[in-house]
């Protein structure tokens, strides 16, 4: 079930990559309610992810520390 959560949180990241702003949120907001293991996933999937868009590279460094 958690894995469920997690395969969520990246499409909906996924879909709203093209504005930054509601990318944040959409990111805290999965911060908030993953397990502390998922959010690594997650890390490692967003590095990935976002290695050719800049603009939410400097959210995903606000947003998780």
């Amino acid at each position: 079930m958690p894995r469920m959560i997690y395969d969520y949180t990246k499409s909906e990241l996924e879909s709203v990559s093209i504005d930054p702003s509601l990318f944040r949120r959409k990111l805290k907001k999965a911060v908030n309610s993953l397990l502390p293991y998922e959010i690594d996933l997650l890390q490692n999937w967003l590095s990935y992810f976002t290695t050719n868009k800049p603009h939410l590279q400097e959210c995903i460094t606000e947003t998780i520390k």
